[in-house]
Protein backbone atom coordinates (compact mmCIF):
# COMPACT_ATOMS: atom_id res chain seq x y z
CA UNK A 1 0.00 0.00 0.00
CA UNK A 2 1.40 3.38 -1.03
CA UNK A 3 1.84 5.81 1.84
CA UNK A 4 2.92 9.45 1.81
CA UNK A 5 3.98 11.44 4.87
CA UNK A 6 4.64 15.18 4.71
CA UNK A 7 6.82 17.22 7.00
CA UNK A 8 8.36 20.66 7.08
CA UNK A 9 5.44 23.03 7.31
CA UNK A 10 5.39 25.96 9.69
CA UNK A 11 5.12 29.71 10.02
CA UNK A 12 7.50 32.26 8.54
CA UNK A 13 7.44 35.90 7.59
CA UNK A 14 6.96 37.04 4.04
CA UNK A 15 10.15 36.70 2.05
CA UNK A 16 11.25 33.68 4.02
CA UNK A 17 11.73 30.07 2.98
CA UNK A 18 10.44 26.65 3.91
CA UNK A 19 11.12 23.18 2.59
CA UNK A 20 8.45 20.53 2.58
CA UNK A 21 9.30 16.85 2.41
CA UNK A 22 7.17 13.91 1.36
CA UNK A 23 8.45 10.50 2.34
CA UNK A 24 6.89 7.67 0.38
CA UNK A 25 6.68 3.91 0.76
CA UNK A 26 4.90 0.94 -0.72
CA UNK A 27 5.58 1.64 -4.38
CA UNK A 28 5.47 -1.28 -6.76
CA UNK A 29 6.75 0.77 -9.66
CA UNK A 30 8.92 3.84 -10.16
CA UNK A 31 6.61 5.30 -12.82
CA UNK A 32 4.89 7.65 -10.43
CA UNK A 33 4.01 11.27 -10.89
CA UNK A 34 4.57 13.20 -7.66
CA UNK A 35 2.89 16.48 -6.88
CA UNK A 36 2.27 19.12 -4.29
CA UNK A 37 -1.18 20.63 -3.87
CA UNK A 38 -2.39 23.34 -1.55
CA UNK A 39 -5.75 24.29 -0.17
CA UNK A 40 -6.46 27.69 1.33
CA UNK A 41 -9.59 28.43 3.38
CA UNK A 42 -12.57 28.85 1.10
CA UNK A 43 -10.64 27.82 -2.00
CA UNK A 44 -10.34 24.66 -4.01
CA UNK A 45 -7.31 22.42 -3.71
CA UNK A 46 -4.92 23.40 -6.47
CA UNK A 47 -1.78 21.86 -7.88
CA UNK A 48 1.37 23.79 -7.01
CA UNK A 49 4.03 21.68 -8.69
CA UNK A 50 4.58 18.19 -9.99
CA UNK A 51 7.51 16.07 -11.11
CA UNK A 52 7.64 12.94 -13.19
CA UNK A 53 9.81 9.92 -12.52
CA UNK A 54 12.06 11.19 -15.30
CA UNK A 55 12.41 14.61 -13.69
CA UNK A 56 10.09 16.70 -15.86
CA UNK A 57 8.65 19.52 -13.78
CA UNK A 58 5.56 21.67 -13.86
CA UNK A 59 4.75 24.73 -11.73
CA UNK A 60 1.62 26.75 -11.44
CA UNK A 61 2.17 30.33 -12.55
CA UNK A 62 1.93 31.88 -9.10
CA UNK A 63 4.95 29.96 -7.77
CA UNK A 64 7.11 29.86 -10.90
CA UNK A 65 10.60 31.08 -10.05
CA UNK A 66 10.03 30.84 -6.29
CA UNK A 67 9.30 27.16 -5.67
CA UNK A 68 11.33 24.13 -6.70
CA UNK A 69 10.16 20.55 -6.69
CA UNK A 70 12.75 17.79 -6.55
CA UNK A 71 12.91 14.05 -6.20
CA UNK A 72 15.40 11.83 -4.40
CA UNK A 73 14.73 8.35 -5.70
CA UNK A 74 17.23 6.75 -3.35
CA UNK A 75 15.36 8.12 -0.33
CA UNK A 76 11.96 7.75 -1.96
CA UNK A 77 11.30 11.32 -0.94
CA UNK A 78 10.32 14.41 -2.84
CA UNK A 79 10.63 17.97 -1.75
CA UNK A 80 9.15 21.39 -2.30
CA UNK A 81 11.60 24.19 -1.67
CA UNK A 82 9.63 27.40 -1.21
CA UNK A 83 11.47 30.71 -1.37
CA UNK A 84 10.32 34.32 -1.34
CA UNK A 85 7.14 33.25 0.38
CA UNK A 86 4.12 35.51 0.28
CA UNK A 87 1.06 35.72 2.53
CA UNK A 88 -1.02 34.33 -0.33
CA UNK A 89 1.02 31.13 -0.14
CA UNK A 90 -0.65 30.41 3.20
CA UNK A 91 -2.49 27.09 2.88
CA UNK A 92 -2.56 23.47 3.86
CA UNK A 93 -0.10 21.67 1.62
CA UNK A 94 -0.52 18.07 0.50
CA UNK A 95 1.77 15.75 -1.39
CA UNK A 96 0.16 13.37 -3.83
CA UNK A 97 1.06 10.60 -6.23
CA UNK A 98 -0.40 8.90 -9.23
CA UNK A 99 0.85 6.05 -11.40
CA UNK A 100 1.39 6.99 -15.00
CA UNK A 101 1.11 10.19 -16.98
CA UNK A 102 2.60 13.32 -15.47
CA UNK A 103 1.80 15.81 -18.20
CA UNK A 104 -1.16 17.78 -19.43
CA UNK A 105 -4.02 18.81 -17.23
CA UNK A 106 -3.91 16.87 -13.97
CA UNK A 107 -6.27 17.71 -11.14
CA UNK A 108 -7.02 16.52 -7.64
CA UNK A 109 -9.20 13.66 -8.86
CA UNK A 110 -6.38 12.32 -11.02
CA UNK A 111 -4.17 11.53 -8.01
CA UNK A 112 -4.64 8.26 -6.17
CA UNK A 113 -2.50 8.69 -3.07
CA UNK A 114 -2.34 11.56 -0.60
CA UNK A 115 -0.43 12.55 2.45
CA UNK A 116 -2.08 13.94 5.56
CA UNK A 117 -1.07 17.52 4.79
CA UNK A 118 0.97 20.16 6.54
CA UNK A 119 0.13 23.78 7.34
CA UNK A 120 2.14 26.63 5.87
CA UNK A 121 1.45 30.10 7.26
CA UNK A 122 3.11 33.24 5.93
CA UNK A 123 2.77 36.47 7.86
CA UNK A 124 3.17 39.89 6.33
Amino acid sequence: QVQLVESGGGSVQAGGSLRLSCATSGYTSNAYCMAWFREAPGKEREVVARISAGGARYYTDSVQGRFTISLDNAKMTHYLQMNKLKPEDTAFYYCAARLGRCSGSLRRADFDYWGQGTQVTISS
